[in-house]
């Protein structure tokens, strides 16, 4: 029984230490933001009719917050809008423009290489639509939507609060739109699945 007792305190006691280990050498910021300046550059099909549907690549600033559960796991909200002109290009279409709000919110796993921080994430987003201008038809309605992200990118710090980023996301997104020609609707569903890459500068607080 004794001995049984002695090997149960001295795990108990390894426990601890390592314990306080850990917790000595698992410092990290639960907080980050980053301000990056981000290409997103759609990837349409030929999805109205056959035709080759043409959405213009847009260069806007993107800000997002990270929050960290511990040194490796954390969940990020990325924020940014997009102007796209949209045409057909077989038919020389002009559909107008329309704006993309797509807040998306990514779980990421980060490693950690002296100064250098990689880091992969995946999650979802939901896009709007606004601010629709018609081109040379007489209504386009695009349908609001979730879509599907993938993410990789890496941190560089420059000390202990600032840091550089290098970022790259791809996002599933498809919606479907109606189309008013002025002679009926017409329904089409419009794959965009953006590539978006981003290169910034991030604070830990």
């Amino acid at each position: 029984m004794k001995k049984i007792l002695l090997f149960t305190l001295l795990i108990g006691f390894s426990f601890n230490i390592n314990a306080q280990e850990d917790q000595a050498t698992d410092d990290y910021n639960k907080w980050q933001a980053r301000f990056r300046l981000i290409s997103v550059i759609p990837s349409p099909g030929d999805d109205l009719n056959g035709a080759d549907v043409d959405i213009s690549t847009a260069f806007v600033p993107e800000l997002d917050f990270t929050y960290f559960f511990n040194k490796n796991i954390a969940v990020e909200l990325i924020l940014a809008t997009a102007k796209h002109d949209v045409e057909v290009e077989d038919v020389d279409l002009d559909l107008g423009h329309v704006w993309l709000l797509p807040p998306t919110l990514n779980l990421q796993y980060h490693f950690y290489a002296d100064n250098f921080k990689p880091y992969v994430g995946a999650g979802v987003n939901y896009t709007f639509f606004y601010g629709v201008d018609e081109g040379d038809v007489e209504g386009m309605d695009y349908e609001n939507t979730f879509g599907f992200s993938l993410q990789t990118g890496v941190d560089y710090n420059l000390n202990d609060k600032w840091f550089l980023n290098l970022d790259i996301k791809k996002l599933f997104l498809s919606t479907d739109v109606d189309v008013d020609t002025g002679e009926g609707e017409l329904p089409v569903e419009v794959d965009i699945d953006p590539l978006i890459i981003g290169v910034g500068v991030g604070m830990k607080f």
